[in-house]
């Protein structure tokens, strides 16, 4: 079986766990927008994880809000939704009663949750370690470069060796160290091309090629009283803007439902983060009305 799935740590954690408990040969890594445009051909022996459903999958698990009524599954699809931290949470405890040995992953999954859903605290952000900083680590956000090769390489480290010996693995220690050493430049950068607008950040990377290296998170700390964030970049196909959203993990008063409003440009997400993809002629008009969505519940 195929599993297609996100490059991150939610992903690989997914993919330890489905390929401990199905017949995985194979893995196609994807963003969340190619499944739902439909530019991947999806058949009866892929396993759908944290993307969206295509009636034409095998399995499928997910914890992301079903925004779209055309990839609602039937009552009767084989996998798990539901709210959760992780969608590898909801694999684990699908198959948690056949496979008690899974148990073995029980720091990983609670890591994974903890990262899904940013529950994370000032110290993660600041000096990241550990699980955290694999996950940051594959972060596309982070700036690091195409995670695929890498990704492979950590799905039967992680599942076999603990995360000290992890950590140690030269293109971990390389992808880490790289993060460590530019996070003051991303500082800079993220706070030149970076405005507050009442609650909001807003930061507009369009005119930076390549872009900073840095963790995500850390705009928050450059920015404590805001409750929400709002990221613009250049989209992966030509003529396109990328734009994802999040509430604050430090000041988290905000009560705007980002997946929610995400979906009402193509895009989805959860109530606390989500992202969506814009025609670059059309891309300015429509993160204002963005911008105006978010600000009315911050």
């Amino acid at each position: 079986m195929r599993l297609v799935t996100r490059p991150d740590l939610d992903g690989l954690t997914c993919a330890v766990l489905l390929s401990h408990c199905e017949a995985v040969d194979s893995y196609e890594l994807v963003h969340p927008q190619q499944v739902r445009d439909r530019e991947v051909v999806i058949g009866e022996n892929d396993i759908l994880v944290n993307v969206p459903y295509q009636p034409a999958c095998g399995m499928w698990f997910d914890n992301h809000l079903l925004t779209d009524s055309q990839s609602t599954p039937p009552q009767d699809y084989r996998g798990r939704y539901g709210q959760a931290p992780s969608a590898a949470r909801l694999v684990y405890e699908h198959y948690a009663p056949t496979h008690p040995e899974l148990n073995a992953y029980e720091e990983l999954i609670r890591e994974t949750d903890r990262l899904d859903s940013a529950q994370l605290e000032l110290e993660d952000v600041l000096s990241p370690d550990g699980y955290t900083l694999l996950g940051f680590t594959l972060d596309s956000k982070s700036g690091l470069g195409d995670p695929r090769e890498y990704f492979l390489e950590l799905v039967p480290a992680i599942a076999t060796k603990p995360i000290e010996e992890v950590m140690e693995l030269p293109s971990v220690r390389e992808r880490a160290a790289r993060l460590r050493e530019q996070d003051s430049q991303f500082r800079e950068a993220a706070l030149a091309h970076s405005q507050l607008d009442g609650p909001l950040i807003i930061t507009d990377f369009r005119s930076l090629d390549p872009l900073p290296v840095g963790n995500r998170f850390l705009i928050y700390t450059v920015f404590p009283d805001a409750t929400l964030s709002l990221r613009i970049q250049r989209g992966r196909a030509p003529d396109t803007v990328s734009v994802s959203g999040g509430r604050s993990i430090f000041n988290r008063t905000s009560r705007a439902n980002i997946g929610i409003v995400m979906s009402l440009y193509g895009g989805g997400g959860q109530p606390g983060a989500g992202a969506c993809v814009l025609p670059a002629a059309t891309a300015d008009a429509q993160i204002a009305e963005i911008v105006a969505a978010l600000k009315r519940h911050a």
